[in-house]
């Protein structure tokens, strides 16, 4: 098979990274750029010299794609194992036996689990390759771990821009109010996630925006829950769309059934948990439908991606339901990776923001809406306590029409009260705001403020504080 330059770059680099010493290399290279073409050269050099390989994947579904290539690509296959994860732990010690001279970890950014440890532990005298398009974690543990040296490639902007992915569109139309979604272990809370997202205003409204976005694309719908995506394809077919749902606990031949349905043509829609996130190589899908809000970079990116691979004349959608793009940036975001741990730092806003008028979401920076022409007119900050009343009006209007969310993106305490009485909130709503947000309050609210960090350490809420917030006469 012929490989495109970039691709053999990487093959190069890899190959340089081993010979100065390393035995473990992560390489990586966004999704869709064909890590799995690499892989199999790289296994076929391998297999060539009459040493054997172990491929290790993390789904079931991965296996007959990456054995298929692998055959494509002539590696030998009686050299070479392809393997799921847990099968291969099973047989560790057949496995060890075999002794395979070459380890390659698909989806590496998963290698830090104890099912991949104990496989790299038993067989620690093959060399180690990982593949990802996105080394990190979701806890403090870096890959460093793991792996030796970070061998990286092109971006996922170059991608596009030299017609190897498609580009895209993205939109963010709300269904629910996630604002107040606890996290949990590092993780949104997924009791919670699955409460607010299996409604059945949610599906309807699920529907209604791809008709009104994306219609009668190709799409795979993440969902929140395995009965949130069985609703949500319900919720299409009722529509007249044709849409199944997968999950862990779809039979295998009936997972194989709506696959090749779906590859063939024959569904347009395909709902699925906690399946398809990764790997999955389907070049027509068009549309990705964002239905599971998530901390994690890996998997918004891996999610958000699917549908951007490269067909003549394509641009992909994306329908963001859960505003994941708000708190991760946009898929092709330039990103610097690193080895090392890094702890997570206080949730951020992405310098993007969303036209109220068609859902597009685009760079902060912009002044008109590239999909409908909007123009973003520019907001004059109040300044002192003189606000003029017209212009207070005007901001009002424009503020209480932005999600709740945005109170993250603000800097001063007086956008902070603008955006507070916009809404109607109280004046303690602002000054819990800006000690999360870190920003100076007035000397005039000290007092105020003593009391709200009180109630932070506390875990008390604002109307403890109400008597004492009425008798104040200053405010």
């Amino acid at each position: 098979m012929e490989l495109r330059p970039y691709q053999q770059k990487l093959i190069n680099d890899i190959k340089r990274s081993f010979l100065s010493g390393k035995r473990s290399v992560c390489a990586v290279l966004p999704c869709g750029g064909g890590k799995s073409v690499i892989a199999a050269m790289i296994a076929k050099g391998a297999t060539d010299k009459g040493n054997r390989v172990l491929f290790v994947v993390h789904r079931r579904e991965l296996c007959k794609q990456i054995h298929d290539t692998f055959v494509e690509c002539g590696v030998d296959m009686g050299l070479c194992e392809v393997g799921m994860v847990q099968t291969v732990t099973r047989r560790l010690d057949r496995v060890e036996k075999i002794h395979p001279a070459l380890i390659i970890v698909d989806e590496a950014h998963h290698a830090l689990a104890n099912t991949y440890t104990r496989i790299l532990n038993k067989l620690g005298g093959s060399l180690t390759l990982g593949f990802t398009a996105t080394p990190v974690r979701m806890n403090d543990g870096g890959l460093g771990a793991v792996f030796d040296e970070l061998v990286t490639s092109v971006s996922t902007k170059w991608l596009i821009e030299n017609d190897y992915l498609s580009p895209y569109k993205y939109y963010s139309v709300p269904v629910a109010d996630m604002s107040r979604v606890k996290v949990t272990r590092g993780e949104y809370d997924a009791a919670q996630l699955s409460e607010i997202m299996e409604n059945r205003n949610v599906y309807g409204e699920t529907v209604k925006n791809y008709r009104n976005i994306a219609d009668g694309r190709k799409a795979i719908a993440y969902c929140v829950s395995v009965e949130s995506a069985r609703q949500t394809a319900e919720e299409f077919r009722q529509q007249g769309y044709s849409a199944e749902s997968l999950d862990g606990s779809t039979p295998g031949s009936e997972r194989e059934r709506v696959m090749q349905a779906f590859r063939d043509g024959g569904v347009t829609i395909l709902c699925n948990c906690e399946l398809f996130g990764e790997g999955l190589d389907v070049p027509d899908v068009e549309c990705a439908i964002l239905l599971r809000k998530t901390r994690s970079l890996t998997l918004y990116v891996q999610q958000s991606m699917r549908c951007m691979r490269h067909q003549p004349c394509k641009t992909a959608v994306i329908i963001d339901h859960v505003g994941n793009v708000f708190e991760h940036d946009f898929p092709d975001a330039d990103r610097e990776w690193t080895l090392e741990a890094r702890k997570r730092k206080g949730k951020a806003e992405a310098p993007v923001k969303q036209c109220g008028e068609c859902f597009a979401v685009i760079p902060v920076s912009a002044g008109e809406c590239p999909e409908c022409g909007c123009m973003f007119p520019k907001q004059a900050r109040p300044t002192g306590k003189v606000i003029d009343t017209e212009l207070a009006e005007i901001t009002a209007d424009m503020l209480r029409r932005k999600p709740y969310s945005y109170y993250r993106r603000i800097k001063t305490w007086g956008d902070m009260e603008t955006f507070r009485l916009a809404r109607g909130y109280k004046l303690f709503w602002s000054l819990h705001k800006a000690l999360e947000l870190d920003i100076e309050v007035p000397a005039k609210y000290n007092h105020l403020m003593g009391m709200v960090r009180g109630n932070e350490r506390s875990g008390d809420n604002e109307q403890d504080h109400a008597g004492a917030f009425a008798a104040w006469q200053g405010v």
